[in-house]
C-alpha cells in the first residue's frame, strides 16, 4: 500500500479523524461535541511530532512523508474544523464569512511555507526547532475550546459574537506576521495539555453544571457586587 502506517504516524491519523467527526458533529449542530473534537486533535498534535523523533532510524522519505502529512492534518484539524464551529456559532454574515475565509487561508499560506523552510533545515540540521516563526496553527485548538468554555460568562449574544470574531481574525493575521515565538518548555506544554484537558473535561462531563453553576450562583453573586459598588459609589457621590 501507499504510505508509511507505523507507529510515528499513528497520532496524526488519529488528529485527522477525530476532526472529520468534528467537522460531521458541528454540520449537526452538536457543538460541544465538536469542540471537544477538536481540542482531541489538539492534544494528539502536541506528541505527534515527540513520538516520531523516537524513531532513530527514520529514512528521509520517512521524515519528509511526516512533514508533509502532518500539515495536510493540520489544516483539516485547525483550519477547517474551526471554520465549520465558528460558522455554526454565529459567524453568517458576508464580514464573518470574510474573517473565516482570511483566517483560512492564513493557515494554508503558515502551512506551506512551514513545510518549505522545515525541508530545508532538515537537510542541514536534526535538530528540533527551537522556535515557531509566527503563531502555529495548532493554536486554535486552545484558544477556541477556552473560548467555549468560557463564553457563557458573557451573556449577551452580540458581544460574545464580537468576541469570537476578533478572536478568529487576530489568531489568523498571527499566523502569517513573521515573529519569532519561542517553542514550550516541558513544563509549559504540560500546563498547556493541562488547560486543553480541563476544556475537554469541562464539555464532556460537567458541562451542565457549569452553566447551572454560572445561572445560579455567579451571575447572581455578579449581580449584587456590582448593585452593592453602585450604590457605594452613589452615597460617596452624594
Amino acid at each position: 500500500m501507499l504510505g508509511f502506517y507505523d507507529y510515528t504516524v499513528i497520532l496524526t491519523y488519529i488528529s485527522f479523524a477525530s476532526a472529520v467527526s468534528g467537522i460531521f458533529l458541528a454540520s449537526a449542530a452538536h457543538l460541544r461535541m465538536a469542540v471537544f473534537c477538536l481540542a482531541l486533535s489538539g492534544l494528539c498534535d502536541m506528541f505527534d511530532g515527540k513520538v516520531a523523533r523516537t524513531k532513530k532510524n527514520r529514512t528521509d522519505d520517512e521524515k519528509s512523508f511526516g512533514i508533509q502529512i502532518d500539515s495536510l492534518c493540520d489544516m483539516v484539524c485547525f483550519g477547517v474544523l474551526p471554520i465549520v464551529i465558528c460558522y455554526k456559532l454565529g459567524m453568517k454574515h458576508i464580514y464573518s464569512m470574510v474573517i473565516l475565509i482570511f483566517y483560512g487561508l492564513a493557515g494554508l499560506i503558515r502551512l506551506a511555507y512551514f513545510n518549505v523552510t522545515e525541508m530545508k533545515r532538515q537537510e542541514e540540521s536534526d535538530e528540533a526547532r527551537k522556535y515557531y516563526q509566527g503563531l502555529p496553527i495548532t493554536s486554535m485548538a486552545i484558544a477556541l475550546p477556552v473560548f467555549f468554555v468560557l463564553s457563557p460568562l458573557i451573556r449577551n449574544v452580540q458581544v460574545r459574537l464580537c468576541v469570537l470574531h476578533v478572536l478568529v481574525a487576530a489568531v489568523g493575521l498571527l499566523f502569517i506576521i513573521n515573529f519569532r515565538l519561542r517553542k514550550p518548555s516541558p513544563r509549559e506544554v504540560f500546563i498547556l495539555v493541562g488547560i486543553v484537558a480541563l476544556a475537554v473535561i469541562v464539555l464532556m462531563f460537567v458541562w451542565e453544571g457549569w452553566l447551572f453553576f454560572l445561572h445560579r450562583y455567579l451571575y447572581r453573586f455578579l449581580g449584587k457586587t456590582f448593585k452593592t459598588a453602585f450604590l457605594i459609589v452613589g452615597g460617596l457621590a452624594v
